[in-house]
C-alpha cells in the first residue's frame, strides 16, 4: 500500500521560529537547500525520511506533533464542522477544507475549538452528551487495547458457536462467585441489569431478550474485570466536566462487551466470508441488530480494517440518539435531524423488515457515488412494545459491491435517492417533500402560479 505523501509545512515554520532561525540557517543545519525549505515550508513539497530524520536528530522534534490536527478528526472532522447551515451559503467544498487544515491547522484547530464550544444551532455549550461524542469521533470508534483484552478473554473462554450465555454465566461464578438469576419485571421494574453483592447475584430483567441478557453479562464482567483498562483510556480524555467522562467510560464499557461477544479477528473473518451478511451474522454471533451495526463501526484494526461503516438509531421524529461515523466520511449523520425521503423512516411501519436504499446526501461535500444504508427496526432494551427505534447502518457504494445485502440492488449514482441535512439546512430545489425553508437561501415568490411546495428556491445553477 503505498502511504500518503506528509506535508507539515506550518508545523515546520513554527518550530523555525521558536529556534529563531531564518530559512538559510535552518536549512544548513537540515542539509537541504533554502529553496527546498521554502517549498516544504509552503505545502509544496513533502517531507522526506531524510529530513525527517534530521529534524529529529537536530531540533529533537516529536514527529507525532505533525498530528495535530487528529486532534480534530483530521479533515473529516474539519469538514462535518463546516457543513453546519450557518455556513450553508459559503459553499465550502471539501478541497477548501483541505486546504485551510494543510495550510493553517493551528488556525483550524481554533475553528474546531472555538465551534465546539458554541456547538451546533439549538445545542447547549458544553453539552456533555455531544463532548463524549466528539471523544469517540476523535478516535473513530476503535479502541485497540479493549479490542485486544476481549479477543483475549474470549479466546480464555471459548467463546464461539456455542452457548455464550453459558460461558458468561460460568465466568462469573467461578471468577467471582456471582450467580446470575432472572428476576420478574414487578421485582424489576426500573432495571435491567442489578449486581446484589449480598446475595451474590447478578440480577437482570426477564424483558430482556437473550442477546441482551448476554451483552449485560459481558458488560458485568468489563466492569469487575477491566474497570482499570477503561478508566486508562478514559482519563486520557479532555473533558471540561465528569459528567462527559463518565459517559465516555460508558461508551467503552460497552465497547468491551461488544467486543467480547464478537471478537475482533474472528468476527472480521465472518464478515468477510458472507458478504457482511446481516441477519447471518446476528445468529452466528448471537447478537442483536443494534450490537452489530455498532460493532460494524469499529473494525479499524492496524492491518485488519473492515469496511468503514457508519451507524445511526433514531426515532419516530427523526432525531438521532446515536451517531457512530467511524471510520467513514459520512457527515449527513450529524444533521440534528433526518431527511424523511431516507427509507430509514419507511423502517417503522415494516417492523423487522430490512430497508435497503442507495442515498446521495446533498449539502455536505460526501463523496460522490452515494451511500448504501439498511435500516431495521429494534426495540427499547427491556420495553419490547413501549419503545421503538430504527437502526440505520451505511457504507459508501463504491465499498458495497460484494455486500450480501447489495445483491439486487442498482449502486448506480444516477439510481442513488438525493436526500438533504434536514429541510432547514437542505438546499435542493424542487423537493415536494419539503416542510420549512432553508436557512440563508432565497426564496421566490409568484402570484401567477402555484408550485408543488410551499417554499419555492431560487436556483443559483441558473
Amino acid at each position: 500500500m503505498v502511504e500518503a505523501a506528509l506535508f507539515a509545512g506550518p508545523a515546520l515554520r513554527r518550530l523555525r521560529k521558536r529556534e529563531s532561525l531564518t530559512q538559510a540557517a535552518a536549512a544548513a543545519r537540515l542539509g537541504i537547500s533554502p529553496s527546498y525549505l521554502n517549498l516544504i515550508e509552503r505545502n509544496q513539497r513533502p517531507i522526506s525520511a531524510r529530513v525527517m530524520v534530521q529534524l529529529v536528530e537536530q531540533f529533537d522534534f516529536d514527529p507525532r506533533s505533525l498530528r495535530e490536527d487528529e486532534a480534530i478528526g483530521g479533515i473529516e472532522g474539519l469538514a462535518r464542522r463546516l457543513a453546519d447551515e450557518r455556513f450553508a451559503d459559503l459553499g465550502i467544498d471539501r478541497e477548501e477544507a483541505h486546504e485551510f487544515l494543510a495550510s493553517a491547522p493551528q488556525v483550524a484547530a481554533a475553528f474546531a475549538r472555538l465551534y465546539d464550544t458554541a456547538g451546533p444551532i439549538g445545542s447547549v455549550a458544553n453539552d456533555p452528551l455531544a463532548a463524549s461524542r466528539r471523544e469517540v469521533e476523535r478516535w473513530r470508534n476503535h479502541f485497540a487495547d479493549l479490542d485486544t483484552a476481549a479477543e483475549e478473554l474470549a479466546d480464555e473462554l471459548r467463546l464461539s458457536r456455542g452457548d455464550i450465555g453459558v460461558a458468561l454465566t460460568e465466568r462469573l461464578r467461578e471468577r467471582h462467585q456471582l450467580a446470575v438469576r432472572i428476576l420478574p419485571r414487578d421485582v424489576m421494574p426500573d432495571s435491567l441489569r442489578r449486581l446484589d453483592l449480598h446475595a451474590r447475584q447478578v440480577q437482570l430483567s426477564e424483558m430482556l431478550s437473550i442477546p441482551s441478557r448476554n451483552f449485560q453479562l459481558a458488560l458485568q464482567i468489563a466492569n469487575l474485570e477491566f474497570a482499570d483498562l477503561v478508566d486508562s483510556v478514559a482519563k486520557g480524555a479532555k473533558f471540561e466536566e465528569e459528567t462527559a467522562r463518565a459517559l465516555f467510560a460508558r461508551h467503552l464499557n460497552g465497547y468491551f462487551a461488544a467486543a467480547l461477544l464478537m471478537p475482533y479477528s474472528r468476527f472480521l473473518r465472518a464478515c468477510e466470508a458472507t458478504g457482511y451478511d446481516l441477519p447471518l451474522l446476528e445468529r452466528r454471533f448471537g447478537v442483536s441488530f443494534e450490537q452489530l451495526a455498532h460493532r460494524l463501526t469499529t473494525l479499524q484494526r492496524v492491518g485488519q480494517r473492515g469496511l468503514p461503516f457508519f451507524m445511526v438509531r433514531l426515532d419516530r421524529a427523526g432525531q438521532f440518539s446515536k451517531t457512530f461515523a467511524g471510520a467513514s466520511t459520512a457527515r449527513f449523520i450529524d444533521s440534528a435531524v433526518s431527511c424523511p425521503l431516507w427509507h430509514a423512516h419507511r423502517a417503522f411501519n415494516r417492523a423487522g423488515e430490512l430497508q435497503v436504499q442507495l442515498v446521495a446526501p446533498d449539502n455536505t461535500g460526501d463523496r460522490d457515488g452515494g451511500w448504501l444504508t439498511m435500516a431495521r427496526t429494534v426495540e427499547g432494551s427491556g420495553s419490547p412494545g413501549d419503545a421503538q427505534f430504527v437502526v440505520a447502518i451505511g457504507v459508501e457504494a463504491v465499498l458495497a459491491e460484494d455486500l450480501a445485502q447489495a445483491r439486487g440492488v442498482s449502486l448506480r449514482s444516477d439510481n442513488a435517492q438525493p436526500i438533504g441535512p434536514g429541510c432547514a439546512a437542505c438546499h435542493r430545489i424542487r423537493c415536494s417533500q419539503r416542510s420549512l425553508p432553508p436557512v440563508g437561501r432565497k426564496l421566490i415568490f409568484d402570484r401567477s402560479r402555484r408550485g408543488i411546495t410551499p417554499f419555492e428556491l431560487e436556483d443559483v445553477n441558473q
